[in-house]
């Protein structure tokens, strides 16, 4: 009989524990502060067209490893809710980026993959995917790796593969795996920090 898993804390539960006084609070607070870091992601970007460069895949990698599954899919959902009833929180200048008619637009499967791709990040992170360099950036590529195909999917059936391929995959890889870099380097860094303050 096979033995099953322990999970591993997030990042997030090793630095403000769960309670069942303050679960709900530190829930809400850890989305919408998630759902803020999302927005200012989605701002910091390269204008391409149909589908523009922006930080937004780091930041969605990141919550969905530091928060696990659960919250940092919970979080990602409630963006796209956010996006969705017209607050400008999607790319675009800062008084665009809102309306349901994004998530079905040519960027729609991208955001849909965001959710998805952080679930899976974070159900990685809980089984002891973030404690390394290699782990936490093979974590964040196969994130990455849903966005892609989410994305590119929806993308392709609106402009053709090629032309999806074109603008929304190419223009993307070497910035990606540059994010990627980074979010490996500081996701068992912040680990190491908390090691040695707790030491």
């Amino acid at each position: 009989m096979q033995a099953v898993q322990t999970l591993q804390p997030t990042l997030a539960s090793a630095l403000w524990p769960s309670s069942t006084k303050t679960g709900a609070l530190r829930a809400a607070v850890l989305m919408v502060l998630g759902t803020v870091a999302l927005w200012l992601s989605s701002k910091i970007q390269v204008p391409l067209v149909p589908v523009p460069i922006t930080m937004q895949t780091l930041v969605v990698l990141v919550i969905g490893v530091a928060y696990g599954w659960k919250l940092g899919g919970a979080t990602v959902l409630l963006y796209l809710a956010e996006g969705a009833v017209g607050l400008p929180v999607f790319a675009g200048s800062w008084s665009e980026g809102g309306g349901i008619e994004l998530l079905y637009g040519p960027t729609g499967g991208y955001l849909v993959g965001f959710a998805v791709a952080a679930a899976i990040c974070g159900a990685l992170a809980e089984r002891g995917w973030d404690r390394s360099l290699v782990k936490a950036g093979a974590a964040m590529v196969i994130g990455n790796l849903i966005i892609y195909a989410l994305g590119l999917t929806w993308l392709a059936l609106q402009i053709g593969i090629a032309d999806a391929l074109k603008y929304g995959l190419l223009p993307f890889l070497f910035g990606d795996a540059l994010k990627i870099l980074l979010g490996a380097c500081l996701l068992p860094g912040t680990w190491s920090l908390i090691g040695r303050r707790k030491s």
